[in-house]
């Protein structure tokens, strides 16, 4: 019992992953650092809930709601929303209105998705100017150099994302090693794929990032994670 995860990733560029998951029989969850910020859709007891999560810096603990089922869109960094700067979003959340079938966002009505109306529901927000993107961000998470300053650019990434590009950079991995932990690479391998320093080094990227020892993943030990560690690490 804990949470059932499906994660698949999107065609749009908008998006980086869309997930679902229900919960059964778990209270808490640990909470994993992560660097998108999503929109999350739940319902319980017949009452449904939308929400703007943003991006997380730690780990922490999180009170899960009792057999729910979620509905996750994780969008893309560089994707912010115009009507809340990124940076108010940073190890916080903003609760929506919601009604079943329906949410409340930039004082307008949006039906809520199911898993499969995610990249829809995200072109409409497009359309509609609620959604934007930084094209040098964009430009920079493909591996370009723009012809910009190192000052402009982290400037530019910072407003885009709320966060500094190696604080983003060491959350991607650290999610990326706990996923290949997981998956049961052993940790001298995990190092020496991710660049780690040493297995200290990762030691202690888990522990701020994930809230889990490399032993406590390998055995899939240590009670809910909002991690899906089945979906296949990109890193």
């Amino acid at each position: 019992m804990g949470l059932r995860f499906d994660t698949r990733e999107s065609d749009s560029r908008w998006i980086d992953t869309v997930w679902t998951c229900t919960s059964e029989q778990v209270a808490e969850m640990t909470s994993v650092a992560t660097a998108c910020w999503g929109l999350v859709f739940h319902e319980r007891d017949g009452q449904a809930y939308a929400g703007i999560t943003g991006p997380e810096t730690k780990t922490g603990t999180a009170p899960v709601p009792e057999d729910a089922s979620f509905v996750g869109i994780e969008f893309a960094v560089g994707t912010s929303l115009r009507p809340v700067p990124p940076s108010l979003l940073v190890d916080g959340g903003v609760e929506l209105e919601a009604d079943r079938g329906a949410f409340r966002l930039d004082g307008v009505q949006w039906a809520t998705p199911s898993p499969d109306d995610a990249e829809a529901l995200v072109e409409r927000l497009v359309r509609a100017g609620v959604l934007i993107r930084d094209p040098l961000v964009a430009h920079i998470r493909l591996g370009h150099c723009p012809e910009v300053t190192a000052r402009t650019v982290e400037r530019r990434f910072r407003a885009a994302t709320g966060l500094a590009q190696g604080a983003v950079r060491q959350i991607e991995r650290a999610r990326a090693a706990a996923r290949l932990l997981a998956g049961g690479l052993p940790v001298a391998g995990v190092v020496s794929r991710l660049e780690y320093f040493d297995e200290p080094h990762l030691a202690r990227a888990l522990r701020r990032y994930v809230g889990r020892t490399a032993r406590q993943l390998r055995a899939g030990a240590g009670g809910a994670i909002g991690l899906d560690l089945n979906h296949p690490s990109t890193s």
